[in-house]
């Protein structure tokens, strides 16, 4: 890990700017998961600190799952930054989904920066018990 620390850049009214470089170079991370499987579906946690529901988005296309959000550092309204060292990291991860799992019936829930994300098993692919005849 480098420590290039830098002074933000002030315009000529002495307001803090970030450039297109500074915002690229934000750190994507992956965030841990907690992955349980069952004869009925697949539930997963996804640790998020400091994400709201707003700045998260969820996508299941062509047997992918991925999870793309940001997270907030709040500034109170009457503060103004000259340097910081703490930047909302951005969290990223995909998943390949079975096509054992439905995933046109995904659900997703949000609480305390932890995504919980069921999908639950076709029918077809829910594990069944056989009758087995005697003679």
């Amino acid at each position: 890990m480098s420590d290039n620390t830098q002074i933000t850049e002030r315009d000529q009214d002495g307001v803090a700017r970030r450039d297109a470089a500074d915002a690229r170079r934000r750190q994507t991370l992956t965030p841990a998961v907690d992955i349980v499987e069952d004869g009925h579906r697949v539930t997963l946690w996804a640790d998020l600190p400091g994400v709201s529901k707003d700045k998260l988005e969820v996508k299941v296309h062509d047997g992918n799952l991925t999870i793309d959000a940001e997270s907030v550092v709040p500034v109170p309204a009457n503060l103004q930054l000259a340097h910081t060292e703490v930047r909302a990291p951005y969290f990223s991860r995909t998943f390949t989904v079975s096509e054992d799992f439905d995933t046109s019936k995904v659900e997703a829930s949000l609480k305390d920066g932890v995504l919980t994300l069921t999908i639950p098993r076709r029918e077809e692919a829910k594990p069944r018990r056989i009758e087995v005849s005697v003679g």
